[in-house]
């Protein structure tokens, strides 16, 4: 939300004004069996997510960090993303702060799965990706990759 908080605030009270909105969430909540929400923030050393022409694929990895190893992660990757900028497929890097805490998630672009497994692997000759991979592995209890494929309506295609 550009705004911050305010205008989180703002919007949440708004849909809850909102009649459609509020039959909406009954009609829904019939049909859920469990729902999470998180609030993120931006790594400061990631860009920014940006439309992008398609067609992609778009890898969500994320990483339950162990409790007290969110500043050194953030050092690590600070460091490690100059490793996965060549192919312009860092999309961005978030971590929580509202919801379950020391998650981080990275998107990536890819074109297609097998570039996404060239890509991936050509950074293992990089000089020093070695080395980060190393450092950072030992911060995690445990990790996911999805694979996600764009609406038409979304602006990362």
């Amino acid at each position: 939300y550009e705004g911050g908080y305010p205008a989180l605030t703002e919007v949440m009270n708004k849909l809850r004004e909102n009649q459609e909105f509020v039959e909406f969430r009954k009609a829904r909540s019939n049909m859920l069996l469990s729902r999470k929400n998180q609030l993120l923030l931006e790594f400061s050393f990631w860009n920014e997510p940006v439309p992008r022409s398609g067609p992609n694929i778009y890898e969500l990895r994320s990483y339950q960090l162990r409790p007290g190893t969110m500043i050194e992660w953030g050092n690590y990757w600070a460091r490690a993303i100059r490793f996965r900028q060549d192919s312009n497929e860092a999309v961005g890097g978030f971590f929580s702060q509202i919801g379950q805490l020391y998650m981080v998630h990275h998107l990536w672009a890819y074109k297609d799965l097998q570039i996404r497994e060239d890509i991936r692997n050509a950074a293992w000759h990089k000089h020093g990706w070695e080395e980060l991979v190393y450092y950072t592995v030992p911060l995690i209890q445990e990790m996911e990759s999805r694979i996600m494929i764009p609406l038409k309506t979304s602006p990362l295609q």
